[in-house]
């Protein structure tokens, strides 16, 4: 009989990463245990003040074969207190996904993807093939749908009348340094670009809120910034992303503010700043509890940006987000 343990053991992938330290906390804060983490990069001090005790590694075939011993003392009869993970949280560079994904199912253990879960919808097929294979479940983090300003709007929505189009701008700009296009992110083929990696949060949300896509029309993209609209089931939503300080509007820009987010359902504000970025512990307690988002309810969201980064704009035609209309073409 399989023993059963209060604590879950879990691995993590891209332990430098922006991202890693909600995953750490989530961790800790649903009462879970961090034994091993990976990645190119030593410098992940953050680790002590979580799991000081975790093994570190900075190669994957050591950290694979780790995992990999792990698993096989578990089913022994001499364990000696080793125990396989359970769980792979996986906040590597978004083109690294589909590989660390197969990794963690190779060692037995679920895994935790961050988004994008991948960057092309065809992706998911071949990981959908591996989940049957050995049993496991890739789950992504799609915590803005946690987002209690979010629920209601999506409550509402459904509850409302069916044949009614909203109309919705979506605005999103968070600033980035030099940096950023000298890394991995400002790589389209590894980071996706902007649709993909700021994107994808809020293209999930609106599929999920207002319904699938009937059309998906580009006016602009550029590397640092983009717009276009997306005629869904239930709404028509000009969205606008971007990269470009320039681009926050001055009011915020006087608060020393560096990203300026904003929803509007029919001119109206939906606020959900607030909690935006503290939802992971939450979605770790959901998906552990067997509720957790799969890998079906993240593929519009991946098909959508797939397709923006590889669509031919537009340009200035029909309807499109005000905020284009001081783009320099």
């Amino acid at each position: 009989m399989e023993q059963k343990f209060d604590c879950l053991n879990f691995a993590l992938i891209g332990a430098a990463g922006y991202i890693a330290p909600r995953h750490m906390k989530a961790i800790k804060e649903t009462g879970n245990n961090l034994v091993a983490a990976l990645d190119p990069y030593d410098g992940v001090g953050i680790m002590d003040s979580y799991f000081p005790n975790a093994n570190f590694f900075i190669e994957p075939e050591r950290f694979d074969r780790h995992l990999d011993k792990l698993s096989r003392l578990s089913k022994s009869n001499d364990t000696h207190g080793n125990r396989k993970v359970d769980y792979v949280s996986i906040c590597s560079p978004n083109y690294m996904h589909d590989s660390h994904i197969r990794l963690a199912l190779r060692n037995d253990a679920f895994a935790i993807c961050e988004k994008p879960i991948v960057l092309n919808p065809w992706n998911l097929d071949a990981l959908q093939e591996i989940e049957k294979e050995t049993g496991k479940k890739v789950y992504t983090i799609l915590q803005v749908r946690l987002h209690p300003a979010i629920k209601n709007l999506r409550e509402k929505v459904l509850n409302g009348t069916s044949d009614n189009i909203y109309n919705v701008d979506l605005t999103y700009i968070t600033s980035r340094g030099k940096w950023y296009y000298r890394s991995w992110k400002g790589n389209i083929e590894k980071s996706g670009g902007i649709a993909t990696n700021i994107g994808i949060h809020f293209f999930d949300l609106l599929t999920w809120i207002f319904g699938e896509v009937n059309e998906n029309k580009v006016h602009v993209l550029q590397p640092e910034k983009a717009g276009g609209i997306l005629h869904l089931k239930r709404a028509n939503v000009r969205w606008f992303l971007s990269l470009d300080y320039d681009d926050i509007p001055v009011s915020i820009r006087e608060k020393g503010k560096r990203t300026f987010r904003s929803l509007t359902v029919e001119n109206e504000e939906i606020e959900f700043s607030d909690g935006f970025t503290d939802l992971h512990t939450e979605s770790y307690r959901q998906l552990i509890a067997g509720n957790g988002f799969g890998m079906q309810e993240a593929r519009e969201s991946v098909k959508i940006a797939q397709e923006i980064r590889n669509a031919t704009p537009i340009g200035m035609k029909g309807d499109y987000h005000p905020f284009l209309k001081t783009i320099r073409r």
